[in-house]
């Protein structure tokens, strides 16, 4: 079997709903965002996939995939991993894409970095360790982060470049699957939210 993983963004926080880039601040979730936690879990535990049994599960150790992981019911199976951390924004931090782009016009994260914070290649590495990790066995792996961290998990997932994850947005409490296609990496489903409408 080639192994899979499940890409889980975690809910809704005061920063996300504001488009501020939240790294590595410890924002905890809103009641959205909880709410939404809740309906990715009962959606992850209905058919097809019927709670993914011996499928392994990761969280970055920041509380707002944490507390999304516990609510969708894998907190129990769930080991924290750093290299799932959301990237560090350093001096952006905080900063919503108009504010840094006054301060820095015509700025793209993905070709320009950030400063005092990770480099795109620091990015690149542990978005690797994270591939390397999801092939190493035949199993499927669900992982609960971050919205760049999982952009840059995909755009190494299918041998690109970290510039492609520009082109690939992600929502709070999205599910996306990354698998196979005659043999060559693929993307199963990208930014599925429809388990947050009734």
């Amino acid at each position: 079997m080639a192994p899979r993983i499940l890409l889980a963004r975690h809910g809704q926080t005061e920063w996300s709903l504001l488009g501020r880039h939240t790294g590595r601040t410890d924002i905890p979730l809103l009641e959205e965002g909880r709410r939404g936690a809740k309906l990715l879990g009962e959606r992850l535990h209905r058919e097809p996939l019927d709670g993914l049994p011996g499928v392994e599960v990761r969280t970055s150790p920041l509380s707002r995939a944490r507390e999304t992981c516990e609510l969708a019911g894998f907190g129990d199976r769930a080991e924290s991993w750093d290299a799932l951390m959301e990237c560090d924004y350093g001096a952006y931090e905080g900063l919503t894409p108009a504010e840094i782009q006054a301060l820095r016009p015509g700025w793209l994260m993905w070709r320009d970095g950030v400063p005092e914070g990770e480099t795109l290649e620091q990015i690149a590495a542990r978005a690797d360790e994270v591939v390397a990790w999801v092939r190493s066995a035949d199993r499927d792996v669900l992982v609960f982060a971050h919205g760049h961290i999982l952009r840059s998990i995909a755009a190494r997932w299918l041998g690109f470049g970290l510039d492609f994850a520009a082109r690939v947005r992600l929502s709070p409490t999205s599910l996306s699957v990354l698998g196979w296609a005659y043999g060559e990496p693929a993307v199963e489903s990208w930014n599925d939210t429809g388990h947050l409408t009734p």
